[in-house]
């Protein structure tokens, strides 16, 4: 895929996550680029898979612009992002001009980080799932998120959900997430978490303000509301994320598995970014320490299905019995459940 179509492709793809204006700005962006200077230079001639299922670099390039805007080192690019009155294609041009010539340096540093959105809507499927296995195992868990970001996620038993006429979670939530729920209402009962865990291999510390800056710089700013999430979750953040490779990790952290809980372990399109050597390695770690107690694999990745959200799978081992669950849109919209 070349740089303009990846660019395109994020377009559309932002314009169906209900962002207009990061569509229109990936779109003049993929439209106005052109070789010639450093950064463009690099942008053109990046190896790999530029797109969305490959390094993402139209989200890295986004995301660098938000974070201009969000330090205010880039008034141009201020000026014309929300909440400022609706700009001209013309003036995001413009902008996008002065971003490129006066803070090259600030977007060629986000070019070298892979996009970390933690969006925490996404805990509904880990909320609705964790229920589910309540139920099921009757026994606490160990909880281990691969790609952790953040980690914001590993707090999902202490959000709400509202799901259709279901409500689950706790009462005294941070927030209450309500998607638009389809298919099966979820049933189950409340999860008890003994720890929670996560790895990436560039964990973001949301104490530190600038990887505060960081992760806010990965949510659309025609989404203010994303980002008021993002921080009442991390008002409570109590987890511990780990930098390193996710095999390795989690081949050392499986040494705990047991028959006395359940080890849950989760992914939210993170699988995609993993080399096939390791996704090879996690799974090997997986069926063998469930020799020694239960393991729930949990995944929410990105597949064929492009357009249509994310699948929802569920793998229990040891006897390797894979559910489907639904599907999901990528940001938690919406969440089409079908739990057996």
């Amino acid at each position: 895929m070349t740089l303009r179509a990846a660019f395109e492709v994020q377009a559309d793809n932002n314009a169906r996550l209900d962002s207009p204006f990061t569509a229109r700005v990936l779109r003049i962006a993929g439209a106005t680029l052109k070789p010639g200077t450093p950064l463009a230079d690099r942008m053109f001639d990046w190896e790999g898979n530029v797109g969305a299922f490959g390094q993402s670099l139209p989200l890295r390039f986004l995301a660098g612009l938000h974070a201009l805007v969000l330090t205010g080192d880039c008034p141009d690019l201020v000026a014309v992002y929300p909440p400022s009155p609706a700009p001209s294609d013309d003036q995001i041009s413009k902008a996008l001009g002065v971003a490129l010539a006066d803070h090259a340096d600030t977007l060629d540093r986000w070019l070298d980080l892979p996009p970390q959105t933690n969006e925490v809507r996404r805990a509904a499927v880990m909320i609705a799932a964790g229920h589910w296995l309540a139920a099921q195992y009757e026994l606490p868990m160990h909880v281990y998120e691969l790609g952790a970001s953040a980690g914001l996620n590993l707090m999902w038993d202490q959000f709400a959900l509202q799901a259709g006429g279901t409500r689950l979670g706790p009462a005294d939530a941070p927030f209450l997430l309500s998607p638009d729920w389809r298919g099966d209402q979820p049933t189950g009962t409340l999860p008890r978490v003994l720890s929670r865990r996560g790895v990436d291999l560039m964990p973001m510390d949301i104490t530190d303000p600038d990887d505060l800056l960081r992760m806010s710089s990965y949510l659309w700013a025609d989404q203010p509301e994303r980002l008021e999430r993002s921080r009442a979750a991390a008002s409570i953040f109590t987890a511990k994320v780990d930098q390193g490779d996710a095999a390795e990790w989690l081949e050392t952290q499986l040494g705990n598995v047991a028959r006395d809980h359940l080890t849950l372990i989760y992914h939210t399109i993170a699988w995609q970014y993993f080399p096939a050597e390791t996704q090879t390695r996690c799974l090997a770690a997986i069926e063998a320490a469930a020799q020694r107690g239960p393991i729930a694999h949990l995944s929410m990745e990105a597949d064929d299905r492009q357009g249509k959200g994310a699948a929802i799978t569920l793998t229990l081992w040891p006897e390797g019995r894979k559910l489907t669950l639904g599907r999901v849109d990528f940001h938690g919209r919406w969440l089409d459940w079908s739990a057996p």
